[in-house]
Formats: structure tokens, sequence, C-alpha cells
């Protein structure tokens, strides 16, 4: 049996892949349709990584980076001659068809191929330690946002389908990735300095307790952020969703879902994201 979903043809429909939800491959399609005009700026002709699922959730999963035999529904793009190839998407129907290949998760890289070697999405994700409450973990967001206010740049607020929020900032891509990297640690450690009791740049969770890691490392080379709109391959089929800053606390990192999205998608929130023209100066 199979279901054609826009021009993509899914096979075994039926399948569950999210068992406590009763939420099929065919569900999963389907939202991945409804959300492709919103999703695929995000994506077009930037490189990424996927998690597949082709049994479930709770069954074993791969992150997937290197085109195999799909090639029709992906470009791909070689870094070097030393190196595999990796792959983008070009159409909305791609996104579909990677459903239909048991993709749930979707992770970009911070720079198109375009301009392979110079970054233009630029991502704090903010990890809270499972005890903090949400109240300190909105004050956190609301302080991180208030620094990249000061150095006047625009950022823009998601949910992460998890514990925490994501921040991010787009940019002109003017500058290299070390460049880029550097700038972001600035930011998490002007955090850190000035709240210290708050954030840690820390990557060990056992420096984490009651304390958010400003997760900056998102942002160098071949590093990826779960794509806006992408589900999680998580219990509850989570979902990473743009949102407005006044949004911030009234919908939780994990309130928006595969069931309740359309409430969230038709405000749009971040229509503008690709009209910033920031940049980073190289000193």
């Amino acid at each position: 049996m199979s279901v054609r979903v826009g021009e993509i043809e899914i096979t075994n429909p039926e399948k569950v892949l999210y068992p406590k939800q009763n939420i099929t491959k065919l569900d999963i399609a389907r939202y991945y349709e409804d959300v492709a005009k919103f999703m695929m700026p995000f994506l077009d002709k930037r490189l990424l990584s996927v998690i597949r699922c082709h049994h479930g959730i709770e069954g074993k999963s791969f992150f997937k980076k290197h085109p195999t035999t799909e090639k029709s529904h992906l470009k791909t793009f070689s870094l070097g001659k030393d190196e595999e190839d990796y792959f983008y998407l070009s159409k909305q129907s791609d996104i579909v068809y990677q459903a239909q290949m048991g993709t749930i998760e979707f992770h970009i890289w911070a720079s198109k191929v375009i301009a392979v070697e110079q970054p233009d999405i630029m991502t704090f994700d903010l990890d809270p330690d499972q005890n903090l409450n949400i109240d300190k973990l909105c004050d956190a967001v609301t302080k991180l946002k208030d620094v990249l206010d000061s150095l006047k740049l625009k950022s823009f607020l998601k949910t992460s389908g998890g514990k925490g929020y994501h921040i991010l900032v787009p940019f002109s891509a003017n500058c290299n990735f070390e460049t880029f990297e550097n700038f972001a640690l600035k930011v998490a450690l002007i955090l850190e300095q000035k709240w210290p009791k708050l954030f840690t740049t820390n990557i060990r969770k056992e420096e984490r307790k009651d304390k958010i890691f400003v997760d900056y490392l998102r942002n160098g080379k071949g590093a990826t952020c779960v794509c806006p709109y992408s589900l999680r391959a998580r219990e509850g089929a989570k979902i990473s969703m743009p949102i407005r800053w006044k949004d911030l606390g009234v919908i939780k990192p994990d309130d928006v879902d595969i069931f309740n999205y359309k409430n969230y998608i038709k405000n749009n929130a971040w229509r503008n994201f690709f009209k910033e023209t920031q940049k980073i100066y190289e000193k």
C-alpha cells in the first residue's frame, strides 16, 4: 500500500513511528508538506544532516550527512577531493521525500553552498539544567537578547522541542567560520561573566547544576543546528517552532507538536529573517 503526498509516493504509510501517540509515517509526510513553504528558505542550498528512524523513535536511528542512492531528490556538494560528498535540498517536495525515506529531524549548516566558507546563521542554544524552572530560563533568554540588542543585532526566537530555547541571528555572509565562531564565543562569555550564577560555557553536564549552558558551538564549520519547523525524534512529536519574542514563556520550549502546530505557523513569526543584512567585521 502507498499514498501520494503531493508529488511523492509514501510507502508503508501506516507504519507507526511515534508509538505512544500513534503517529504514522503518513502523518509525518503530511506535516512536512504543510510546512514546506516555511521551512524551505532555511534548507535551500544549505548543507544538512538528517536523523532517520526507520523503525520509529524507539528503534535504532542514525544521523545521515552523506548522500547514497536517493540522488534524484537532493543535490550533492563536495568540500574537497578527500572528503565524502554532502547534500542539500532544492525544492519543497524534497522535504516530503525525506519523510518517505524515514527522516524525522533536519539539521542545517550555518552556511550555504554558494558561500560555504562564509556562514550566515548564528545559533545560540540555551540548554538548561533539567531542574531549572521556566522563569529562570526566560530570564536567561531575555538577557541574551539584551546583549544582542546592545550590539545592534536583530535576533529570532524558536522553541527547541526539548528543554530550552534557540536564538538565531541572521547575517550577511561576509566572514569566515573562525571569525564567526569566535564572535559567538565572545557573546557567550559576556553572559557567563556578567551572570556567572546563571550561565556557563562549560559543556560538561556536571558543571551545569542550576545553570544554563550557552551552546555557541553550533557555529563552527561542519556543525549543525536543528532546522526551524523540524520535528524532533522524541516522544510527543515536538517541533522546533519559530515564535515571536512576546511569546517567550507563554509558549514553552516543548509546547508545539504535530497536533497543535497550525496554531503557531499562522503567525509566520520569522517572515523577515532573511531580509536582515547584519555583518560581522573582521579586525
